[in-house]
């Protein structure tokens, strides 16, 4: 990762800028006038902007926030067997069926269908995104303009410019106001929010190493097999989005980063540097195809500190290799259990040794076990309806750099460090904005024999 001469942020500098944003969110409050929702009878209108299982949950949990009298009224997606499925399940969905309120002439498809989703709801509603993260700085500058409220699904960014971007972006949302929320639910989890308490607290005194597990068969989007004759490059790639860096960061940024943002919260930090190993393990599938995604099969990061401190995480996909998924603290005076299975398990427990499996040791644990995704949107719900400042960009993005920065960093063979990432000049899709439904090209080309550019640590000095 080859940090550009131009538009250089340190970690410190980047603090700087976000506190800078989050003066201006507060005074947003009092020198800006509240946006409300224009919607009849006070109603915040809803788009769904991404028609996946993802953007389907989170539709279903804007809908039943509480406090607040919403309605999802425009749903958008860049393929229309995508727009029927999520269309279906949402209109059946006997829990919400009352706050559906999609018609026909608002079902858009399309690549650009974002903005006409968007340009349904009045200032003050509120759009999902629930796209690959590539189209995120598009979308949020468009939601901007139309003085509209956010919430987007992580990852939010997959390399230094589009982080960039973003952070600028953030700084305008705040300034006009605009309420933003981002899907790392895991610090809407209240047993994490009561351990992030205590040890900030200093119940198991300095952290001097964290722990992080994610490993299980592969994902169905994880590995993939040739493209069809039939599909455009783009198409396949913003469908499998999962295995291209430049559409969805790869399994690294897509599976990883809740555990990894979680982490470096209970730290109340971001690491500076991060060393990291992999493999392709498997290069074809079992019927003798080749896979041409750009995952590795494991991933092995070390993080480090400012203060010396050690994060490890480890993140495995494969089938019948054992399932390990959890994450745990260890400090001078004991250890603490985070996520006990998953994302955000709980519950979470505070021990005092260093045996988190020693039960007898254990001095608490979390009894408050409410939805986190549930949690997230009555958050954002309650801070639009009574006009509290709110702006999440800054922490997802950082979560996304740091989640990137270790997959650079095992992609590349080479130590890569936060300031590098931030700022590299590096893009994976510097052209995103002008991708259109006439037959844009992919931002990623396949050669002759229809395979794509896959990690060579060593070999390749930056991430292609």
């Amino acid at each position: 990762m080859n940090p550009g001469e131009k538009n250089q942020l340190s970690r410190r500098e980047l603090g700087v800028r976000v506190g800078q944003a989050a003066a201006v969110s507060a005074l947003a409050g009092i020198a800006i006038p509240a946006v409300h929702a224009a919607g009849a009878e006070g109603t915040v209108q809803i788009a769904l902007i991404g028609c996946g299982g993802r953007g389907s949950g989170a539709a279903v949990d804007a809908m039943k926030a509480k406090g607040v009298r919403q309605k999802l009224i425009a749903m958008a997606d860049a393929f229309e067997d995508r727009m029927k499925t999520s269309f279906g399940s949402l209109s059946r969905n006997e829990e919400v069926k009352e706050k559906f309120d999609v018609s026909p002439q608002h079902k858009y498809i399309g690549f650009e269908a974002y903005k006409q989703a968007m340009d349904v709801l009045s200032p003050g509603d509120v759009a999902i995104f629930a796209t690959p993260l590539a189209f995120r700085p598009v979308m949020f500058e468009y939601a901007i303009k139309k003085g509209l409220n956010v919430f987007m699904e992580k990852p939010l960014s997959s390399d230094g410019a589009a982080s960039r971007r973003l952070l600028k972006l953030a700084e305008e949302a705040s300034a006009k106001n605009l309420k933003v929320g981002v899907g790392l639910m895991s610090r809407h989890a209240r047993p994490m929010q009561e351990l992030q308490k205590r040890i900030s607290d200093g119940e198991i005194g300095d952290i001097v190493m964290m722990r992080g597990y994610r490993m299980h068969g592969p994902d169905g989007t994880f590995k993939s097999r040739p493209k069809p004759a039939n599909m455009s490059d783009l198409e396949y790639q913003v469908r499998r989005f999962h295995s291209f860096l430049w559409a969805g960061g790869g399994c690294m940024s897509d599976f990883n980063i809740h555990i990894i943002d979680h982490l470096c919260w209970m730290k109340n930090a971001w690491p500076v540097k991060a060393m990291g190993v992999g493999g392709r393990h498997y290069q074809h599938d079992e019927d003798g195809t080749p896979f041409v995604d750009q995952n590795f099969d494991s991933y092995g990061i070390e993080y480090t500190f400012a203060d010396g401190s050690k994060f490890f995480f480890d993140g495995r996909y494969m089938k019948g290799a054992q399932p390990t998924y959890y994450s745990a603290v260890h400090g001078t005076k004991g250890c603490a259990i985070a996520s006990r299975s998953g994302d955000c398990g709980a519950p979470s427990a505070i021990y005092k040794g260093q045996d988190p499996n020693d039960a007898s040791s254990r001095q608490w644990q979390s009894t408050n076990s409410t939805n986190p995704y549930q949690n997230e949107w009555n958050d954002l719900m309650d801070a639009i309806v009574n006009n509290k400042p709110y702006n999440e960009v800054k922490r997802g993005v950082e979560a996304s750099l740091v989640t990137s920065m270790g997959r650079a960093a095992a992609h590349i063979g080479q130590e890569v460090t936060f300031e590098q990432m931030l700022n590299s000049e590096h893009a994976f899709a510097p052209d995103v904005d002008k991708i259109t439904d006439k037959s844009s090209p992919s931002p990623l080309p396949s050669d002759s024999k229809g395979m794509y550019p896959q990690p060579e640590p060593g070999k390749k000095k930056t991430e292609y």
